[in-house]
């Protein structure tokens, strides 16, 4: 479930940037830029997924208590890079889209098509590299069939939506949306800190201990939970 839920927002979110970018483009009538931001996205998604392959190439090479250390490591990593993501999205959703659409137009003012190929990459390229180190996690802490399939539904949902949202055909509540995933992807994160704990246990960098996973789990998801749901104050002017 875990890699799904990953794959639907991460995944989402590329197909927003690039769905920007594109109605940007078409409302200012310069559909000629769209080659340009295909190119960007599709270089993105290929050293994402090369970086993906390249995880489990390193982690498919360690054997015993090694290859505990770094896929544990991996979680621990992740568990805390996911966190991040989800505050500093929090932060900055409402500020993308201009952005976006303003470094569109400097790159289209100075006529480079390399410029609005570099928006479109860096945007995805971000979103790309997160998505390959959770799924990292993901998929070395639970059932692998499992989370392939869920991670192959996700992102078949992530480029329906995306699309669906370009074309304006979708009526989706993206506050709600990205609130209840948030949620999810919290508690992911905890599973994610225990997890790669539990693994560094097997490696034998320390003693395992269930009440240290829990505490682990709750220690993370708890305050975050707490911090994301609660309501913001209004600024006073």
């Amino acid at each position: 479930m875990g890699a799904g839920i990953l794959m639907l927002r991460e995944g989402f979110e590329a197909s927003l940037i690039v769905g920007i970018i594109l109605a940007f483009l078409n409302r200012t009538g310069r559909r000629e830029g769209f080659i340009a931001v295909w190119i960007g996205a599709g270089i993105a998604l290929l050293l994402s997924t090369l970086t993906g392959a390249l995880l489990f190439l390193i982690g498919a090479e360690l054997e015993g208590s090694s290859e505990m250390v770094f896929e544990g490591s991996a979680m621990l990593v992740a568990a805390g890079l996911l966190t991040w993501m989800i505050f500093w999205m929090r932060s900055q959703a409402r500020f993308i889209k201009k952005d976006l659409e303003e470094q569109v137009e400097r790159a289209l003012a100075l006529g480079s098509s390399f410029g609005l190929a570099l928006v479109a990459f860096v945007g995805v390229l971000r979103e790309g590299v997160e998505t390959a180190l959770f799924l990292f996690g993901t998929v070395e802490g639970s059932n692998k069939l499992l989370a392939s399939t869920s991670a192959t539904v996700g992102l078949a949902g992530a480029v329906l939506l995306g699309y669906a949202f370009y074309r304006g055909a979708a009526r989706l509540n993206l506050r709600r949306f990205f609130t209840v995933t948030s949620v999810l992807l919290l508690l992911f994160a905890g599973w994610l800190l225990a997890q790669g704990l539990h693994e560094l246990a097997d490696g034998g960098l320390f003693p395992e201990s269930l009440t240290v996973l829990v505490a682990a789990f709750a220690a993370l998801a708890g305050p975050t939970l707490y911090f994301y749901l609660r309501p913001t104050k209004p600024v006073v002017s």
